[in-house]
């Protein structure tokens, strides 16, 4: 029996108090985007299925339209401003950085709130980072930042013959079966300063991707960084260098390198219902 008062699992309502602290984030993350030099895009909440690129199909909301095309509620903000940018307006604007404030939709009622953006053809992780430092900051915010270089355990994976879910999962006991010194120093890099007394252990493969991720967190000006070599990320897009900030198991914000039709991007999203939930308690 659903009674009158319910809303859909997953959904969100928001009144009040939650309602005026979500509009006031929202607001100040828009100023110190547009005084980054962003823009703003707001995309259709519907989008063809074949350009959705969701790893699972199965978090997809379909429909049809008119011609009863597939077609799904929109699940992911990144790869359609990208593609809405680049093919449909890229012959009558010339800007490459934007940002967005919207939802999105994962079956089968769960939606997110979102505040996202997109920085076409650069690599520049250390700015994307400043801003989402200078909005947490201004929320009196301090979660963990943590960095990764996702082509490091893809190496591993094909390196040491290791299916890549078992390092999504970092199954541990798998990996110290391999009785290999140099792996288990990665396992247990916390801190940026660190890598440095491995680098000569390593392969040459991994020692590149090591002082990438070295030299990310070494350049950030911010009091709680840890790097996790191991981390392995599920969405399809980011290949590189991935960072996420997060606190008490809440996952604030995420982002990092991804390559759209060879196009070198970066990018960010925050989960705006967990910042919310966080500053209301």
């Amino acid at each position: 029996m659903i009674y009158e008062h319910e809303i859909p699992k997953g959904s969100h309502l928001y009144f009040g108090k939650s309602a005026k602290l979500k509009r006031e984030i929202e607001n100040l993350a828009s100023k110190i985007l547009e005084e980054s030099g962003f823009e703003e895009i707001v995309t259709p909440n519907f989008s063809y299925q074949h350009y959705q690129c969701i790893l699972n199909d199965k978090e997809l909301i379909k429909l049809s339209d008119t011609t009863n095309s597939p077609i799904t509620l929109r699940a992911d903000s990144t790869f359609d401003v990208v593609r809405l940018i680049t093919k449909r307006l890229g012959r009558h604007i010339n800007h490459d950085k934007w940002y967005y404030i919207q939802p999105i939709f994962r079956y089968p009622t769960t939606e997110e709130y979102q505040i996202g953006a997109e920085w076409l053809d650069s690599s520049d992780l250390k700015q994307i980072c400043d801003i989402l430092i200078s909005i947490f900051k201004n929320l009196d915010l301090n979660p963990m930042l943590q960095i990764t270089n996702i082509k490091i355990p893809k190496i591993l994976s094909k390196e040491l013959d290791i299916p890549l879910f078992e390092l999504e999962d970092i199954n541990l006991d798998r990996l110290f079966s391999k009785n290999i010194k140099w792996l288990e120093k990665i396992l247990y890099l916390q801190y940026p300063n660190q890598i440095d007394s491995i680098l000569d252990d390593v392969p040459e493969s991994l020692k590149i991707e090591l002082e990438k991720l070295r030299d990310l967190a070494k350049s950030i000006n911010y009091n709680n960084i840890i790097i996790s070599p191991m981390y392995y990320t599920k969405l399809t897009y980011y290949d590189e260098m991935f960072f996420k900030f997060f606190e008490n198991n809440q996952t604030f914000a995420k982002g990092g390198n991804y390559k759209i039709e060879n196009l070198d991007c970066i990018g960010f999203g925050i989960n705006t219902d967990k910042v919310i939930q966080t500053l209301l308690k």
